[in-house]
């Protein structure tokens, strides 16, 4: 198998994470150039249409023509989890490693990350009517009652989950329905061995760096639009898709509760702790290769080009 004059002897697959702004999608493109490849997406809200600016979705020329999958497909109203990521990526990747035996995934969704390259539990498919119903509960109730189902049938899962993520805590209630038994008894924690080769590059660096990164950011999306792509979706807030940093806070700034500086502020402080987040769960995972995201593009990719494990 060839790519751009480099031979690889077995199908493998370069994963491209870091915490928001790092530089991750600039960095997979020139990669993917350079092995003549494609980029798949792994970022939870990436995938949904209708909010480019402030999920900050790579624009065509930032592209460079090289294509990539899992970006902007599906409406804001779809439900998608880590478990239908692996499913998805698995299936691009077959097709992408017959064509060129090596493939490039980008994204800083650590479940997405985790679940392609180590697997992911059996989990019942919850069926429609189930997701609807407690969908409508939900909304009738609210969080609290959310959560307090999940304490009831599942308290060891309870204790263990982030509670303030309630798209986890909801999926962790509706397999409780559909499988009857408790979430947690699913959670087997084993990793599945993967046909192919997987390296891990992690960006990383200095955090006073990464969050001056962070702050510039947000003030370019304010500047490219933000409020108004907020607007233009605003009716639809209550969708788990919109449950995101940036459109909180436009929204809460919409309805009087913070003023427009204060609500810009908020994005940048939430934005740099979800980074921290990041950061956190990126330490956990010693087989990453850690590059300094303030090294050039061109450096970093001659960099994992060279890298053994990649090219042979």
């Amino acid at each position: 198998m060839q790519a751009c004059g480099r031979k690889v002897s077995k199908n493998k697959l370069i994963v491209i994470t870091g915490p928001t702004a790092s530089g991750k999608s600039a960095l997979a493109v020139d990669v993917a150039a350079r092995l003549g490849t494609e980029v798949i997406s792994a970022d939870s809200r990436q995938i949904y249409k209708g909010i480019p600016i402030v999920t900050a979705v790579p624009s065509e020329e930032e592209r460079r023509g090289v294509r990539h999958h899992l970006l902007e497909v599906l409406p804001l109203d779809s439900y998608y989890s880590a478990s239908e990521f692996e499913r998805d990526a698995l299936g691009i990747l077959d097709s992408l490693f017959s064509r060129a035996g090596i493939a490039v995934v980008c994204g800083g969704s650590m479940m997405y990350v985790d679940a392609l390259c180590n697997g992911i539990d059996e989990i019942p498919t919850v069926p429609e009517e189930i997701r609807r119903g407690l969908m409508a509960e939900w909304d009738e109730r609210g969080d609290g009652w959310l959560l307090s189902e999940l304490r009831r049938i599942d308290p060891r899962h309870y204790e263990k989950v982030d509670r303030r993520n309630m798209k986890r805590v909801f999926h962790a209630v509706e397999v409780c329905l559909t499988a009857g038994c408790p979430y947690s008894s699913l959670l087997t924690g084993m990793r599945r061995e993967r046909p192919f080769d997987i390296v891990k590059i992690c960006l990383a660096g200095s955090r006073d760096a990464l969050f001056e990164r962070i702050n510039r950011r947000v003030e370019m999306m304010v500047s490219s639009g933000l409020e108004e792509e907020a607007r233009r979706v605003s009716h639809l807030r209550h969708l788990n898709s919109l449950n995101t940093v940036g459109l909180k806070e436009m929204f809460m700034y919409f309805d009087g509760v913070l003023g427009r500086e204060e609500a810009v502020a908020r994005i940048q402080k939430n934005t740099r702790v979800y980074a921290k987040k990041q950061i956190t769960w990126h330490k956990r995972d010693e087989s990453m290769v850690r590059l300094d995201f303030t090294d050039s593009v061109p450096v970093n990719a001659e960099r994992i080009l060279n890298i053994s494990e990649v090219i042979s």
